[in-house]
């Protein structure tokens, strides 16, 4: 499944396309699954990267700095020339809003590892990205949209978010890593975790799929309008976060990561935030759920890509 797991995503969007279309009234169950699945990804994701590693990678400071550069500095100057452009309607721009302000931290690091760059200092970067989108976000609603759109953000979701897809996964990993270090027992636990990281990622997608397709019906042409955004963002970060990594001199394997995760963004964590919104911006989560389909296509372009833009002889990316 490893070898085949790009293709194994994208059969699961498509078997969530048809669930959700098949069985729309198995939507809001669906809704409710999101969180516990996309924990128990992030739980495997950190299992895999020793607690040691973890921590001293957040000493890497020029790439911390590079990767808030490139999530909170170029990726808002990117939207901000997009917005203008956007469809008029609110519910359409506080859901691209929404999603493009906020980095990933999630499958940001699968995709990233598939093409040689850094798992370990994305990881370690992953606390700070998120605590860092949860403070920004609503003074990034009030300057696109004003105070009133601002203002229906709440803190709470993301607080949630954090609690359960940062502390308790990375809580239990460091307790299944110390049990691992004890004996037999823990090793064979740890070694099972580890083969389901594809199965979870492809349940993450089915389960947001699913939960979403239902809630298109009259919303497919807002939805297809921001479809060329996500993409033309997608090109735009490959070469802001290589110019980025050239800035800060990163290493290639941390240069591949800073283009991945300016690039790849928090469309699942942000996805309850899209849901809690009032009955008149409800379309804002479908607009979020359909940059999911539009990045995971564009992650499966990215891994072949960004090894040519980044290349491993390099050494340093450098000016």
């Amino acid at each position: 499944m490893e070898h085949h797991q790009i293709a194994v995503y994208l059969v699961a969007m498509v078997a969530g396309a048809l669930l959700g279309w098949v069985w729309p009234a198995s939507g809001p169950g669906l809704e409710h699954a999101i969180n516990p699945v996309l924990g128990a990804l992030l739980y495997v994701t950190f299992l895999q990267v020793p607690a040691v590693e973890l921590l001293r990678s957040l000493r890497d400071g020029r790439f911390l700095a590079a990767a808030l550069v490139v999530n909170f500095i170029v990726v808002p100057v990117v939207v901000a020339g997009m917005f203008v452009f956007l469809p008029a309607d609110q519910a359409v721009r506080i859901g691209v809003l929404l999603v493009l302000l906020t980095p990933c931290v999630d499958y940001v690091i699968v995709f990233s590892g598939l093409a040689g760059g850094s798992n370990r200092r994305l990881l370690a970067a992953t606390p700070l990205l998120l605590v860092a989108q949860m403070v920004l976000l609503p003074g990034f609603l009030y300057l696109f949209m004003g105070s009133e759109l601002a203002d229906i953000v709440e803190t709470g979701p993301f607080v949630e978010a954090f609690l359960v897809l940062i502390v308790i996964p990375l809580a239990l990993a460091w307790i299944t890593q110390a049990w691992a270090a004890r004996g037999r027992p823990g090793r064979a636990v740890t070694a099972a975790a580890n083969t389901t990281m594809v199965p979870l990622m492809a349940a993450t997608l089915l389960i947001v799929v699913a939960s979403q397709v239902p809630k298109l019906g009259g919303s497919l042409g807002d939805v297809a309008a921001v479809l060329p955004f996500y993409v033309a963002f997608l090109v735009v970060m490959a070469f802001a976060g290589w110019a980025v990594a050239r800035v800060f001199r990163l290493d290639v394997p941390a240069a591949r990561a800073i283009v991945f995760t300016g690039a790849t963004r928090n469309s699942l964590v942000v996805l309850p935030l899209a849901l809690a919104l009032p009955d008149r911006l409800a379309v804002a989560a479908v607009v979020v759920v359909a940059q999911t389909l539009v990045e995971v296509l564009g992650m499966v372009a990215y891994v072949r890509i960004v090894p040519r833009l980044v290349p491993a002889h390099v050494g340093t990316v450098s000016s």
